[in-house]
């Protein structure tokens, strides 16, 4: 039997509305460390040296009480998939008391990596991968310490027209948080054409067309550090840096996929095709 009009604009409707459903990835599941490689300095990929990174009550905690001191050994936790274009969503918060003999510098101090290396290219000594950091810093209560920075372990970005050399540059108009309250950090990645920091909202920091280069990266192997090389995509992770923090979500929506509108998996937020991944 044919459809009468007002059945297939019906089913056009249903059809948009499905397309434009966005269908985030819960990075964490809020139960365990499914997905994740813990990668410490000074110890193999896979060891989570003092029980670093664990889940309690739903949350995933970045904790050092089984640590005597915690003498630099670095840490980031990486998920099991690169990505390139995407959303990436985190709601973090600080707690309780950095270990001490650090520096002030690592207050409240702590990042995800975007476009990172992969974990398993890492040297047992390295200490950040080479990638972008989103810098997530809490207040002492007195001092403008805004978060949503963005630091350059081996990697250098275009800002403004220029190539930008400076390893640490403060966001734009960013909040500071002197509290223990959740702090929702987005980041918005294009390849390498587009990476906006936004927090509460509003974007704090926008940078184009990262490359390998610079240092403030160490223990790394020299095959995979060839300065100049255009980074875009890879690693997600999450630091260890002295001060406890903790994560209630980190969820993605995957910017790359289908866009052939007669799929039955086609989306329309999609900005860059990978049309093998088409169902019909």
């Amino acid at each position: 039997m044919q459809k009468t009009s007002s059945e297939a604009t019906q089913n056009e409707i249903l059809a948009t509305e499905e397309a434009s459903k966005e269908e985030w990835l819960a990075l964490f599941n809020g139960k365990d460390l499914e997905g994740w490689i813990p990668k410490i300095k000074g110890y193999e990929l896979g060891e989570n040296f003092g029980n670093t990174f664990r889940v309690e009550d739903g949350l995933l905690k970045v904790s050092y009480d089984e640590y005597d001191t915690y003498n630099f050994r670095f840490g980031h936790l990486f998920y099991e998939k690169p990505f390139s274009h995407y959303r990436l969503k985190v709601e973090y918060r600080f707690v309780g008391e950095q270990m001490p003999g650090v520096g002030d510098w690592a207050y409240k101090n702590n990042g995800v990596m975007l476009h990172g290396q992969a974990p398993e290219t890492m040297g047992i000594d390295q200490d950040f991968p080479i990638s972008l950091e989103a810098q997530m810093l809490g207040g002492n209560g007195s001092e403008e310490r805004p978060t949503g920075n963005l630091c350059t372990p081996g990697t250098h970005v275009v800002m403004n027209g220029k190539l930008e050399k400076e390893h640490c540059i403060m966001a734009n108009n960013a909040p500071t948080y002197h509290g223990d309250e959740w702090v929702t950090l987005e980041i918005l990645a294009l390849g390498d054409s587009l990476i906006q920091h936004i927090v509460a909202g509003k974007v704090v920091m926008e940078y184009s067309q990262p490359v390998i280069g610079g240092g403030v990266v160490n223990g790394y192997n020299e095959a995979v550090k060839i300065d100049g090389t255009p980074i875009t995509g890879g690693s997600i992770s999450l630091q260890s840096e002295s001060h406890p923090i903790e994560f209630r979500k980190v969820e993605l929506l995957n910017l790359v996929g289908c866009t052939d509108k007669t799929a039955k998996n086609y989306k329309a937020y999609y900005v860059k095709s990978d049309n093998g991944q088409c169902i019909y």
